[in-house]
């Protein structure tokens, strides 16, 4: 009995020691690695952070948080920091010399927020690293040489008459409508044909198809999990109902692809030549893929195959639509451009009603438009990457291995410092003699360096061709009840969408 009182009495002590130092330990770890990080980001001045939600609080979601970004850019010269939360703080960085020092190096990306995606689109050349991010880089930059590209116009083309003839209700009334979900709707049925050879009919079946209501819904939950912390854990995550959706869509869309893969594979399993093919139809993105070999005769695995699809398809249809619409919106807002380039427009169609590869050359002021449009709202507002060295920037201040750095491309193309009234719609930016005075840091829509956009060509080529055909068709008008909120999700987007009215063009 005086034994088990004994032991009882030992453990009770032990549980309190162990409780005192809990008390006493854990709190002084939590303030000697807030410490190191401080000291690490001593450099760099930055807005007041609360201590344990960072500057997560002052990001409302009502349209106004990219601009907050701005003016504390205009505080804090070149780069500040953020934090989310006690520990994890990022440098966010608003100048070219100082995107030039990351964006030119072979630092991974984020893996915090990109791998919120890996579970939908695997480890493709969005999201991979090291040997196996340049391997997949090699072997997939033949699928956007120019003679593959090439048909893919006509295919924009027809996508995009399916668009504008469902605009024909609009332009009879003139009244108001929001452009992203038809250009969202559109791209995704240009990504299908040009990725697939897949004649989805997406445009006029609307949300009947299950796969593009998988591809929609998997975009949204990345979007939502990525702005609520909780979230951010998988457990948390995977055990609640949006996590069980994502699991669905994911199940759904893999599916799709693995399904499509099989039955190319089974139709070329007689074909050993790509020029072959080619000789009978125009090669798509899943050709390319499929053929692919490196210098030691390896190709690319099954998985890898449905990954590097998975990634063309979320990367090339939401960011494309977003470019567009913001683009047609800048059109309607500014009359005297949508005027030049629709001259421009007709006068390399020649009377033709579809664009060809020939014209797209043949539209510089329409280009340089697009390119304005790209700067005031770029469709990836921000990219990430991770030190895996130190790193100095131009000015000397250095920031440790280990840390996060945030491109701010929405500030770069905003800055003050590098643009003259950086708020205002001018193409004329993008004049040779003008963007030879400028940085080339400056203007990242498609980021910059080794990992730049692999399908930056055929996004600016689809640009051109919907732009095009609209004008041609449409007098595109501003209505100023509607100005755009602007959100970061994935991709940029308007909190009360992206809205104009038309009615049809008379010569």
């Amino acid at each position: 009995m005086e034994l088990t009182e004994a032991l009882s009495r030992l453990q009770s002590s032990w549980i309190y020691v162990f409780s005192l130092l809990c008390l006493v330990v854990v709190p002084y770890m939590f303030v000697v690695k807030r410490k190191a990080v401080l000291q690490s980001f001593e450099a760099f001045p930055g807005p007041p952070a609360n201590f344990l939600f960072g500057n997560v609080l002052e990001f409302k979601q009502d349209g106004t948080d990219l601009f907050k970004a701005l003016e504390w850019g205009k505080k804090y010269p070149n780069a500040f920091p953020l934090w989310f939360g006690p520990f994890l703080c990022l440098l966010s960085i608003h100048h070219p010399d100082y995107v030039k020092t990351i964006l030119t190096s072979a630092e991974p990306k984020d893996e915090f927020i990109y791998s919120f995606l890996v579970p939908w689109i695997g480890d493709g050349l969005l999201v991979s690293n090291g040997k196996k991010w340049f391997r997949h880089r090699r072997l997939l930059t033949p699928g956007f040489h120019y003679d593959v590209l090439k048909p893919y116009v006509q295919l924009m083309s027809q996508s995009a008459k399916t668009m504008l003839d469902k605009w024909e209700s609009y332009a009879k009334t003139n009244e108001t409508f929001e452009l992203f979900e038809h250009v969202s709707l559109m791209t995704l049925d240009t990504i299908l044909q040009c990725a697939f050879s897949c004649k989805s009919n997406c445009q006029t079946e609307g949300g009947t198809n299950a796969y593009i209501k998988a591809v929609y819904e998997l975009s949204d939950l990345v979007s939502l999990r990525k702005r609520t912390f909780p979230y951010h854990s998988n457990l948390i995550f995977y055990l609640s109902p949006h996590g069980f959706r994502y699991r669905k869509a994911c199940k759904v869309a893999h599916s799709h692809t693995a399904e499509v893969v099989k039955k190319r594979k089974e139709a070329l399993k007689e074909e050993t030549e790509l020029g072959r093919i080619q000789a009978n139809r125009y090669l798509d993105f899943l050709d390319i893929l499929l053929f692919t070999r490196d210098e030691n005769q390896q190709g690319l695995s099954d998985e890898d195959i449905r990954a590097e699809v998975d990634t063309f398809m979320f990367e090339g249809h939401d960011t494309t639509a977003s470019g567009i619409s913001f683009l047609l919106y800048c059109l309607a807002c500014h009359p005297e451009h949508q005027k030049k380039c629709r001259e421009e427009v007709l006068q390399a169609l020649g009377g033709k009603d579809t664009m060809d590869w020939e014209a797209l050359n043949k539209i510089p002021y329409t280009t340089m438009c697009i390119k304005e449009a790209l700067r005031l709202y770029p469709p990836v507002p921000g990219i990430s990457r991770k030190l895996t060295k130190p790193v100095t920037f131009s000015d000397g201040r250095t920031l440790p291995a280990g840390f996060y750095v945030g491109v701010g491309v929405f500030a770069v193309h905003r800055n003050p410092d590098v643009w003259k009234n950086p708020d205002v719609f001018d193409p004329l930016r993008f004049l040779p003699e003008n963007v030879a005075k400028r940085s080339p840091h400056a203007f990242v829509p498609f980021s910059a360096g080794p990992r730049n956009c692999i399908g930056q060509n055929f996004a600016m080529n689809e640009m051109k061709v919907v732009t095009a055909l609209t004008l041609k068709r449409y007098q595109l008008e501003e209505d100023p009840d509607f100005k755009p909120k602007l959100i970061q999700r994935l991709v940029l987007r308007s909190l009360n969408g992206v809205n104009i009215k038309i009615r049809p063009f008379e010569p």
